[in-house]
């Protein structure tokens, strides 16, 4: 593919996957949360019976779309190749206070870029935080951060996790005893469009994303690291597509406060999205990107979306989740441990006794 059409086609998807949320929201996902990958992995957790919180529990066949939707086209594509071992509990680790600062912000990167595209300015803040945790991610892939290589695994290990998604699904048809939903008036949870609907979206979505490597991570990394702004036409695409369906449907709302599933404290907002863009530079991709990785076939990958899985469980189970009341202090804490924690795993990845790795 020729540098023109390269940026065109990563163009076009953005603008439909931006399409792609106004719809949802359209159909009846939340406000300004067309598709955002913690909020989805949150709910999940929570219809799994993973935490408590009436209000976000619901299995997101977004996920699953999205997850198998990459893994479909990697197949087609012959591009499905099952491989990991890279530093797993690391990854875990990571991916945990990855979901711990995308809840202090309320949303992964995905996400501020929809709620940018609503009106809502709080996520200028948690911009500038990602912008910063990926410079502090960059400054120690300079130094030579790496987690190791890794390695070819068995075909039914790349397998297992698409199929995992496949039974979530089943069990939110089937809608067993021992799933949770919440109710249609208790928050995001039971806020949703139809699952036909969402699955579709996931899939194409999940396409998309493989077939142009999009990543808001990657994206910034690139710029940073290259000056390569390639994968930044993406989200581009994906802000006017959303913000363009947003003025025509009258859900543009400018302005901080009274905003969609979210909070004013500028500084929590601020350093969440620090904590999730430093710990994703690390893993080597963001949640949207993990989930496609997951899908190709990458068990690291499947296994960082187990840490996300459980971060959220823990963010509901002990309070660490903010609200559109604000932050709570025990996430206030759990943000500040994060930050800490991730340097550690950057450092001792990073430096060796006389100098860096080569």
């Amino acid at each position: 593919m020729d540098f023109k059409k390269e940026r065109l086609t990563i163009a076009l998807a953005g603008i439909l996957t931006g399409c792609v949320a106004v719809v949802l929201v359209m159909s009846g996902n939340p406000a300004n949360m067309g598709f955002c990958l913690a909020c989805f992995i949150r709910d999940t957790a929570g219809g799994l019976g993973l935490h408590r919180a009436e209000p976000v529990q619901y299995i997101r066949p977004e996920v699953a779309g999205l997850v198998l939707g990459a893994f479909l086209l990697s197949f087609a594509r012959k591009e499905f190749r099952v491989k990991g071992g890279s530093a797993p509990f690391t990854r875990f680790i990571l991916g945990f206070f990855v979901m711990i600062g995308c809840l202090m912000f309320l949303g992964c990167p995905f996400r501020m870029v929809l709620r940018l595209a609503g009106g809502d300015l709080n996520a200028l803040f948690g911009l500038a935080g990602f912008a910063a945790g990926i410079g502090c991610g960059v400054f120690f892939l300079q130094k030579g951060f790496s987690l190791g290589r890794n390695y070819a695994q068995p075909a039914a290990e790349g397998v297992l996790f698409p199929a995992s998604q496949v039974v979530l699904l089943i069990l939110l048809i089937a809608a067993p005893a021992f799933i949770f939903f919440s109710a249609a008036d208790a928050g995001p949870g039971g806020k949703h469009a139809p699952v036909l609907l969402s699955l579709g979206a996931g899939l194409l979505v999940g396409a998309l994303a493989q077939f142009t490597r999009m990543c808001m991570v990657g994206a910034f990394r690139d710029l940073i690291l290259f000056k390569e702004p390639k994968l930044m036409i993406g989200f581009a695409g994906i802000f006017a597509a959303a913000l363009i369906g947003n003025l025509i449907t009258g859900r543009f709302h400018p302005g901080f406060a009274e905003q969609a599933v979210a909070h004013t404290d500028g500084l929590w907002n601020f350093l969440g999205m620090l904590l999730a863009g430093f710990g994703c530079v690390l893993l080597g991709g963001c949640p949207l990107r993990q989930m496609v990785l997951a899908g190709e076939g990458n068990t690291d990958s499947a296994v960082t979306y187990l840490g996300l899985l459980t971060g959220a469980a823990f963010c509901h189970n002990f309070g660490l989740a903010s609200s559109a009341a604000g932050p709570t202090g025990n996430g206030k804490a759990a943000v500040l441990i994060g930050i800490c924690v991730i340097c550690v795993i950057a450092a001792l990845n990073t430096f060796r006794k006389g100098g860096t790795r080569s």
